[in-house]
Protein backbone atom coordinates (compact mmCIF):
# COMPACT_ATOMS: atom_id res chain seq x y z
CA UNK A 1 0.00 0.00 0.00
CA UNK A 2 1.04 3.52 -0.66
CA UNK A 3 -0.40 6.62 0.01
CA UNK A 4 -2.33 7.19 -3.07
CA UNK A 5 -4.60 4.07 -1.72
CA UNK A 6 -5.51 5.95 1.36
CA UNK A 7 -5.32 9.27 -0.12
CA UNK A 8 -2.67 10.99 1.66
CA UNK A 9 -1.10 13.86 1.19
CA UNK A 10 2.37 14.30 2.52
CA UNK A 11 4.26 17.22 4.33
CA UNK A 12 7.91 16.75 4.01
CA UNK A 13 10.20 18.71 6.35
CA UNK A 14 13.64 19.64 5.72
CA UNK A 15 16.16 16.98 6.52
CA UNK A 16 15.30 13.72 8.27
CA UNK A 17 12.27 13.46 9.87
CA UNK A 18 11.85 13.64 14.06
CA UNK A 19 8.54 11.31 13.26
CA UNK A 20 5.50 10.89 11.83
CA UNK A 21 2.13 12.79 12.42
CA UNK A 22 -1.44 11.13 10.36
CA UNK A 23 -4.28 13.15 10.35
CA UNK A 24 -7.43 12.80 8.86
CA UNK A 25 -11.13 14.55 8.68
CA UNK A 26 -14.09 15.29 10.44
CA UNK A 27 -17.79 14.06 9.30
CA UNK A 28 -18.29 16.85 6.07
CA UNK A 29 -14.81 16.96 5.19
CA UNK A 30 -11.82 15.73 3.36
CA UNK A 31 -7.99 16.07 3.61
CA UNK A 32 -8.17 19.62 1.90
CA UNK A 33 -9.77 20.90 5.27
CA UNK A 34 -8.03 24.10 6.26
CA UNK A 35 -7.17 22.94 9.18
CA UNK A 36 -5.23 19.94 8.44
CA UNK A 37 -3.44 21.90 5.96
CA UNK A 38 -2.69 24.51 8.67
CA UNK A 39 -1.84 21.48 11.13
CA UNK A 40 0.30 19.29 9.16
CA UNK A 41 2.64 22.25 7.55
CA UNK A 42 3.21 23.42 11.40
CA UNK A 43 4.45 19.88 12.04
CA UNK A 44 6.27 19.91 8.59
CA UNK A 45 8.08 23.15 9.95
CA UNK A 46 9.04 21.67 12.92
CA UNK A 47 10.72 18.91 11.78
CA UNK A 48 8.58 15.88 10.76
CA UNK A 49 6.72 14.09 8.26
CA UNK A 50 2.99 14.98 8.46
CA UNK A 51 0.53 12.93 6.41
CA UNK A 52 -3.30 13.72 6.02
CA UNK A 53 -5.51 11.57 4.42
CA UNK A 54 -9.27 10.85 3.52
CA UNK A 55 -11.41 8.33 5.45
CA UNK A 56 -12.37 5.01 3.52
CA UNK A 57 -15.99 7.00 2.98
CA UNK A 58 -14.84 9.91 1.27
CA UNK A 59 -12.70 7.76 -1.06
CA UNK A 60 -16.04 6.40 -2.23
CA UNK A 61 -17.88 9.09 -2.55
CA UNK A 62 -16.52 13.06 -2.93
CA UNK A 63 -19.37 15.11 -0.61
CA UNK A 64 -21.78 14.35 2.53
CA UNK A 65 -21.39 12.59 5.91
CA UNK A 66 -19.89 9.73 6.87
CA UNK A 67 -21.75 6.17 4.92
CA UNK A 68 -21.18 3.10 5.57
CA UNK A 69 -19.92 1.28 8.59
CA UNK A 70 -17.77 3.17 10.99
CA UNK A 71 -15.83 -0.02 11.12
CA UNK A 72 -14.54 0.28 7.95
CA UNK A 73 -13.71 3.69 8.60
CA UNK A 74 -11.58 2.27 11.33
CA UNK A 75 -9.74 -0.26 9.53
CA UNK A 76 -8.89 2.26 7.13
CA UNK A 77 -6.96 4.28 9.89
CA UNK A 78 -5.44 1.04 11.34
CA UNK A 79 -4.04 0.72 7.27
CA UNK A 80 -2.44 4.76 7.16
CA UNK A 81 -1.43 4.27 10.54
CA UNK A 82 0.45 1.50 9.37
CA UNK A 83 1.92 2.64 6.35
CA UNK A 84 2.87 5.73 7.76
CA UNK A 85 5.21 3.63 10.49
CA UNK A 86 7.16 2.70 7.99
CA UNK A 87 7.95 6.04 6.31
CA UNK A 88 10.18 7.61 8.65
CA UNK A 89 12.01 6.73 12.12
CA UNK A 90 10.86 8.18 15.33
CA UNK A 91 7.48 8.04 17.55
CA UNK A 92 4.04 8.26 15.19
CA UNK A 93 1.71 10.50 16.39
CA UNK A 94 -2.15 9.76 15.14
CA UNK A 95 -5.32 12.05 15.54
CA UNK A 96 -7.97 14.19 13.30
CA UNK A 97 -10.52 16.58 13.24
CA UNK A 98 -14.11 15.30 15.10
CA UNK A 99 -15.34 12.06 13.52
CA UNK A 100 -11.94 11.22 12.36
CA UNK A 101 -10.63 11.76 15.96
CA UNK A 102 -12.69 10.15 17.36
CA UNK A 103 -12.37 7.07 15.14
CA UNK A 104 -8.51 7.29 15.75
CA UNK A 105 -8.98 7.34 19.65
CA UNK A 106 -11.28 4.12 18.91
CA UNK A 107 -8.49 2.25 17.02
CA UNK A 108 -5.85 3.08 19.16
CA UNK A 109 -8.20 1.95 22.39
CA UNK A 110 -8.75 -1.18 21.47
CA UNK A 111 -5.74 -2.07 20.18
CA UNK A 112 -3.96 -4.64 22.32
CA UNK A 113 -0.42 -2.62 22.00
CA UNK A 114 -0.58 0.84 21.45
CA UNK A 115 0.13 1.32 17.82
CA UNK A 116 1.21 5.02 18.12
CA UNK A 117 2.94 7.10 20.50
CA UNK A 118 0.23 9.80 20.96
CA UNK A 119 -2.95 11.40 19.82
CA UNK A 120 -3.94 14.77 18.87
CA UNK A 121 -7.56 15.21 18.77
CA UNK A 122 -9.37 18.55 17.00
CA UNK A 123 -12.76 19.27 18.42
CA UNK A 124 -13.28 15.72 20.01
CA UNK A 125 -17.44 15.41 19.90
CA UNK A 126 -18.00 14.87 23.29
CA UNK A 127 -21.84 14.37 22.19
CA UNK A 128 -24.34 15.55 19.41
CA UNK A 129 -25.27 19.00 19.54
CA UNK A 130 -27.51 19.61 21.92
CA UNK A 131 -27.72 16.29 23.74
CA UNK A 132 -25.40 16.52 26.21
CA UNK A 133 -26.38 13.22 27.52
CA UNK A 134 -25.08 10.83 24.74
CA UNK A 135 -21.78 10.77 25.53
CA UNK A 136 -19.03 9.71 23.20
CA UNK A 137 -16.28 8.32 25.46
CA UNK A 138 -17.06 4.80 26.49
CA UNK A 139 -13.44 3.91 24.89
CA UNK A 140 -11.53 6.58 26.42
CA UNK A 141 -10.36 4.66 29.84
CA UNK A 142 -8.61 2.52 26.84
CA UNK A 143 -6.42 4.70 25.70
CA UNK A 144 -2.58 4.54 27.29
CA UNK A 145 -1.02 7.15 25.40
CA UNK A 146 -0.32 10.85 25.91
CA UNK A 147 -3.46 12.68 24.36
CA UNK A 148 -3.69 16.57 23.45
CA UNK A 149 -7.47 18.01 22.87
CA UNK A 150 -7.25 21.33 20.69
CA UNK A 151 -11.31 22.74 21.18
CA UNK A 152 -13.06 25.56 20.27
CA UNK A 153 -15.12 27.36 23.44
CA UNK A 154 -17.67 27.85 21.55
CA UNK A 155 -17.79 24.26 20.17
CA UNK A 156 -21.45 22.32 20.69
CA UNK A 157 -20.08 19.16 20.33
CA UNK A 158 -19.24 19.80 23.95
CA UNK A 159 -18.22 22.37 26.72
CA UNK A 160 -14.70 23.13 28.01
CA UNK A 161 -15.63 21.83 31.14
CA UNK A 162 -17.15 18.11 29.54
CA UNK A 163 -14.22 17.98 27.57
CA UNK A 164 -12.36 18.24 30.54
CA UNK A 165 -14.49 15.54 32.41
CA UNK A 166 -13.61 13.40 29.18
CA UNK A 167 -10.44 13.58 29.13
CA UNK A 168 -9.69 12.97 33.09
CA UNK A 169 -11.03 9.45 31.39
CA UNK A 170 -7.69 8.70 29.91
CA UNK A 171 -5.05 7.11 32.64
CA UNK A 172 -1.87 8.48 30.66
CA UNK A 173 -1.09 12.43 30.10
CA UNK A 174 -3.48 14.58 28.53
CA UNK A 175 -3.81 18.79 28.10
CA UNK A 176 -6.28 20.71 26.60
CA UNK A 177 -5.34 23.64 24.31
CA UNK A 178 -8.60 26.04 24.24
CA UNK A 179 -9.13 28.08 21.33
CA UNK A 180 -11.22 30.78 23.18
CA UNK A 181 -14.51 32.21 20.97
CA UNK A 182 -13.86 28.96 18.10
CA UNK A 183 -16.84 26.59 17.00
CA UNK A 184 -16.31 23.03 15.83
CA UNK A 185 -14.13 23.90 12.93
CA UNK A 186 -11.92 25.74 15.14
CA UNK A 187 -11.40 28.26 12.77
CA UNK A 188 -9.63 31.75 15.19
CA UNK A 189 -8.82 35.55 13.57
CA UNK A 190 -6.00 35.68 16.78
CA UNK A 191 -4.55 32.48 17.79
CA UNK A 192 -2.72 30.17 15.29
CA UNK A 193 -3.92 26.90 16.01
CA UNK A 194 -1.84 24.88 14.44
CA UNK A 195 1.80 26.06 16.28
CA UNK A 196 -0.46 25.76 19.72
CA UNK A 197 -1.92 22.15 18.97
CA UNK A 198 1.88 20.65 18.17
CA UNK A 199 3.74 22.69 20.91
CA UNK A 200 1.44 20.81 23.69
CA UNK A 201 2.21 17.58 21.67
CA UNK A 202 5.71 17.61 21.23
CA UNK A 203 4.93 18.75 25.28
CA UNK A 204 3.52 15.48 26.00
CA UNK A 205 6.21 13.84 24.56
CA UNK A 206 8.67 15.13 26.90
CA UNK A 207 10.94 17.43 24.92
CA UNK A 208 12.68 14.38 23.80
CA UNK A 209 13.02 15.30 20.26
CA UNK A 210 15.18 18.12 18.77
CA UNK A 211 13.72 21.07 17.90
CA UNK A 212 14.23 22.05 13.93
CA UNK A 213 12.27 24.84 14.25
CA UNK A 214 13.77 27.60 11.80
Amino acid sequence: MNLNEIAGVAHEPEGTPNGVVVLTHGAGGNRESTLLQQVCEEWSRRGWLAVRYDLPYRRRRPKGPPSGSAATDREGIAEAIALCRGLADGPLIAGGHSYGGRQTSMVVAAAKQAPVNALTLFSYPVHPPGKPERTRTEHLPDIAVPTVFTHGTSDPFGTIAELRAAAALIPAPTEIVEITGARHDLGSKTLDVGALAVAAALGLLGGQLPDQTT
